[in-house]
């Protein structure tokens, strides 16, 4: 057995091993599990310095996730825009495809909530092979997102299987691959893995760091390891009430992901699913982060900060026009009090 796969079975999921590695109440966690899974594989487990810390926050079931009356469990209306089980087809030259349901480590604050680690939702090859087909019927799609769950939980063998049927189709032009195993279970980033992705360029990955523990020394080997393979790596975070809405911390964890050859692509205010209220912020905090950030450390450090939406991601800037009269423009440097002009061309 491959060493990732022997690390993802001793994963903690009953109610009564969560309760003693997290030192919680047993009934606590019953409650959460019997509505929403949980799973921490023995490597996220281990970042856990102690109870309530960044890592802890991520990966414990909370009693909250059951009070959270007011959310939506689809705010992005992703079933409505659904083709068929797993084509997602919201953006007009690119979809969505689903491949799997299930990840290393069940992130708490997740977007799929309603349906990641669902056993009655599993997605089945048959009908990841029906979203090929559609993706090959639509020449408008030149874009395919390789999402789920986490793709990298398939073996290399099936997730080959799907690779290589949409490089076959002519008017695919990119594919591109949705993961977290760099950050929750780097053991997965093998170098079988790297040489079969690397048959399949154009290809693109975009992974989920949310704080700066997360790096270290092994997901840095996965995520250089893929690099190495030719692969461009992108960031995908959420700001994320009391564990990452600190402006610093996400500096160095920017900074820090670049220095892995990982450019930080997206910063998200956290999605208003039902079941993580208690992770949400306000648009300011996004904001003040970007602040922080723009002027302050490089452009290549720097993500966009975007509402996503069932209409599409929505670009959020913090404001830097201070006046615009008579075609002149006074502007707010990045990252100091001056002021400047400049003149509008006609």
């Amino acid at each position: 057995m491959e060493s990732w796969r022997r690390i993802l079975a001793e994963s903690l999921s009953e109610p009564e091993e969560i309760a003693h590695a997290l030192k919680m109440d047993v009934e606590d966690v019953k409650s959460v599990t019997d509505i929403y899974p949980v799973r921490i594989n023995p490597y996220y487990l281990s970042l856990i310095k102690e109870k309530g810390d960044t890592i802890w926050k991520q990966c414990a079931p909370d009693l909250r996730e059951l009070e959270d009356l007011a959310g939506n469990a689809d705010p992005l209306d992703e079933e409505n825009q659904s083709r068929n089980k797993v084509v997602i087809h919201r953006y007009p030259d690119r979809v969505l495809l689903m491949v799997s349901n299930q990840c290393a480590m069940y992130c708490r604050f997740c977007t799929r909530k309603r349906r990641v680690g669902d056993s009655k939702k599993n997605i089945q090859p048959a009908e990841v092979m029906q979203g090929i087909d559609y993706i090959r019927k639509h020449k408008e799609i030149r874009d395919v997102i390789v999402s789920g769950g986490d793709p990298f939980l398939l073996s290399d063998e099936i997730l080959e299987k799907y690779l290589k049927a949409l490089r076959a189709i002519p008017h695919v032009e990119i594919i591109r691959i949705g993961t977290r195993t760099p950050c929750v279970l780097p053991q997965r980033i093998t170098k079988k893995l790297c040489r079969m992705l690397k048959k399949y360029h154009p290809l693109y990955i975009n992974t989920h760091f949310e704080h700066p523990s997360e790096i270290t020394a092994e997901s840095s080997k996965a995520c250089e390891m893929l690099a190495d393979a030719g692969i461009p790596l992108g960031n995908q975070s959420v700001v994320l009430k009391d564990l990452n809405d600190d402006p610093l911390v996400m500096k160095e964890l920017f900074q820090k992901l670049l220095k892995i050859r990982v450019k930080p692509y997206y910063l998200y205010l956290c999605d208003p699913v039902k079941g993580i209220k208690h992770f949400r912020t306000g648009i300011e905090k996004g904001l003040a982060i970007i602040r922080a950030v723009k002027g302050y450390t490089s452009g290549m450090a720097t993500p966009q900060f975007v509402v996503d939406s069932s209409a599409g991601k929505i670009p959020l800037v913090p404001q830097y026009i201070i006046e615009n009269t008579d075609n002149v423009l006074k502007l707010q440097s990045t990252f100091s009090d001056r002021v400047v002009e400049y003149i509008e061309v006609e």
